[in-house]
């Protein structure tokens, strides 16, 4: 996947190059790669041919935010699947999971119901969930110009002014640390729900089987108990010898994207398509806030900027 989130980040900052010093809205620019990037990794198609579908979601993410506990998000090809008609499936994401909702053997067979999940969650992690991590990092890096510049140091020693390749995402610690101490102040999803499969003590309290349980993910998040006075700063540091050292080996204290075997299967392509636009801005530009930029984060399913996100950049000038 990662040519084909090279190309669509190299296509964004094409047309940033007539912006140069003017105000960008990030959150507005990094939708629309993010989508791109789903469309044609996971759908094998393009933003453009799947626009007005993607803009119809959009819609319904608002909807279902308000009315989380009746809406569900139908999705491509469902129909199809239901019928039978589909014959040629692909390899992508989707493809692959149809093709395991024909698998012969039962005992290996997606259900119909698994597949929707699956496609729903795929879809907010690649697009929705993409889109804010990158939003809000951005962000950070413009107001906390130190590490901006330790994070381009280090993408610029790690690719040497050349396209991000697996292997050097690999050594992009200072990147991981960002990356995971935005997610901490700004996790996309800021709670799951999980239903109670039979009746469980937790503490004191005992949960009856079918009860649903809300766990606020922003809430550990934000927990001096768990992080310290200073956890409402944005301090990368945190993260220097990893997520366990952070959290004091407690798994549940740093969760964005959930825990154990209902975690978000689209948490490698998350991190991986963050690491990627990160690491080509870096290279390109230099950001700093417009004075025109309001905070006020609004959660709506996914943790967004109520009024978009403005940023100045300006291109890097190499010595000869």
């Amino acid at each position: 996947m990662i040519p084909a989130v090279v190309a669509s980040v190299e296509t964004m900052l094409e047309k940033w190059k007539s912006n140069e010093g003017k105000e960008i809205e990030v959150f507005q620019e990094f939708r629309l790669l993010t989508s791109e990037v789903i469309s044609r990794t996971a759908f094998g198609s393009s933003y453009l041919e799947g626009e007005k579908i993607f803009d119809m979601l959009v819609t319904l993410t608002v909807i279902a935010g308000r009315n989380i506990y009746k809406a569900e998000i139908p999705i491509i090809r469902e129909a199809k699947v239901v019928t039978g008609e589909a014959d040629n499936f692909g390899r992508g994401f989707l493809g692959l999971l149809v093709n395991a909702y024909h698998e012969a053997d039962g005992k290996n067979r997606l259900s119909i119901q698994d597949l929707v999940d699956e496609c729903k969650t795929f879809y907010f992690s690649g697009q929705e969930t993409v889109n804010s991590l990158l939003a809000w990092a951005t962000l950070l890096l413009a107001i906390h110009t130190d590490w901006q510049d330790k994070a381009r140091a280090e993408v610029i020693e790690v690719f040497d002014n050349q396209n991000p390749d697996s292997e050097g995402m690999a050594k992009l610690k200072m990147i991981t640390m960002i990356i995971n101490e935005t997610l901490r102040l700004y996790p996309p999803i800021s709670g799951v729900i999980r239903k109670v499969g039979r009746e469980v003590r937790l503490g004191t309290l005992v949960l009856p089987t079918h009860s649903e349980v809300d766990m606020q993910i922003i809430a550990l998040h934000h927990d001096p108990d768990l992080w310290g006075d200073d956890v409402d700063l944005f301090k990368p540091e945190r993260f220097a010898e990893g997520i366990a050292e952070a959290t004091k080996y407690n798994a549940a204290a740093f969760m964005p994207f959930g825990l154990g075997p209902r975690s978000c299967v689209g948490m490698s392509f998350t991190i991986i398509q963050a690491k990627i636009a990160l690491s080509m801005i870096l290279q390109r530009y230099t950001s700093n806030l417009s004075p025109s930029y309001v905070h006020a984060p609004l959660q709506r399913l996914t943790l967004r900027p109520q009024h978009g996100i403005q940023l100045l950049f300006h291109s890097l000038r190499y010595d000869a």
